[in-house]
């Protein structure tokens, strides 16, 4: 089975920075789509951002583009997302997700096949 570990997250303030891991086992990671997703109380899932198993193509939700980055070592078979100019509204859980489902890195809760337990990011004003 595999398993994705998330961690990096914490309390920050507003305008700060995180970076997040994923880190992945049981898996041939480079085969794997991989993306974010993050969950604030009493709201749906919501993409944040995905990458492609080479890491050479990667798309942003349009309200983190410009301050969030994604990217991938394979070697590591680690995952990360790098957060700046954070914002209150950015409070929420965080997730990382695994495809076998696509190769293009997809928006899409529903192309995902394994994820993690999630970390929690909390940006006070």
């Amino acid at each position: 089975q595999v398993h994705l570990v998330e961690s990096g997250g914490g309390l920050v303030q507003a305008g700060g920075s995180l970076r997040l891991s994923c880190a992945a086992s049981r898996l041939t990671f480079s085969n794997y789509a991989m993306g974010w997703f993050r969950q604030a109380p009493g709201k749906e899932r919501e993409f944040v951002a995905a990458i492609n198993g080479l890491g050479s193509k990667i798309y942003y939700a349009d309200s983190v583009k410009g301050r969030f980055t994604m990217s991938r070592d394979n070697a590591k078979n680690t995952v990360y997302l790098q957060m700046n100019t954070l914002k209150p509204e950015d409070t929420a859980v965080y997730y990382c997700a695994a495809s076998m489902k696509v190769w293009e890195p997809s928006v899409s809760v529903r192309d995902y096949d394994y994820w993690g337990q999630g970390t929690q990011v909390t940006v006070s004003s």
